[in-house]
């Protein structure tokens, strides 16, 4: 298994339609304005934060429970830059849409820029056949209340291409994340 560069994750996004939209290069100003990097990197795709988020709220004093998730445990909210609330977190999507083939698996890292200010954001591997928006958990580490800039670049995902093709692809386990299409909440 190899990590790929841009001209494979290139190829790959015009064969497989693996992203869209795919931006073909890094994009860090738009309209004259500098904005936080996304597009095509040496070896990954810097993907964008849409601008739907779910903010985690108490206000009905919920137990977040991933096995029976309370959907009163977030305020929906469209908004192009949203406020994290201080040691809080939030649910969002990509921008990209994606389509990971056969013999592909990804990781996600959150950026830099972010990470500089105490913002994590977590994503897990999308496997093998794996399709849909991503679902994004950005958490606010600090004291303070953090903005997250809606269409803008949130973390990077590298690449890996494996010597051969997976026996069990998360197609064929109809894995319960398949071809999400929003936000999606934690599912048993």
């Amino acid at each position: 298994m190899s990590i790929q560069p841009d001209r494979w994750i290139r190829e790959m996004a015009v064969k497989y339609n693996m992203i869209e939209p795919f931006v073909d290069k890094s994009v860090s100003e738009v309209d004259g304005k500098k904005v936080i990097s996304y597009g095509l990197s040496s070896y990954g795709y810097d993907i964008r934060v849409s601008d739907e988020f779910k903010v985690f709220t108490n206000v009905y004093n919920t137990v977040v429970d991933p096995k029976n998730f309370d959907d009163r445990s977030f305020v929906d909210m469209k908004t192009a830059v949203c406020i994290i609330p201080p040691n809080s977190f939030v649910l969002a999507r990509t921008v990209e849409y994606f389509r990971i083939p056969r013999n592909v698996l990804t990781i996600c890292l959150g950026k830099s820029t972010y990470a500089r200010t105490g913002i994590i954001t977590n994503v897990t591997p999308f496997e093998p056949e794996w399709e849909g928006y991503v679902t994004l958990e950005i958490s606010n580490t600090t004291p303070l209340p953090a903005k997250i800039y809606a269409n803008e670049g949130i973390a990077q995902v590298l690449f890996f291409e494996g010597d051969e093709e997976c026996e069990l692809s998360y197609a064929d386990k109809k894995g319960k994340y398949q071809k999400q299409t929003g936000i999606t909440p934690p599912k048993v």
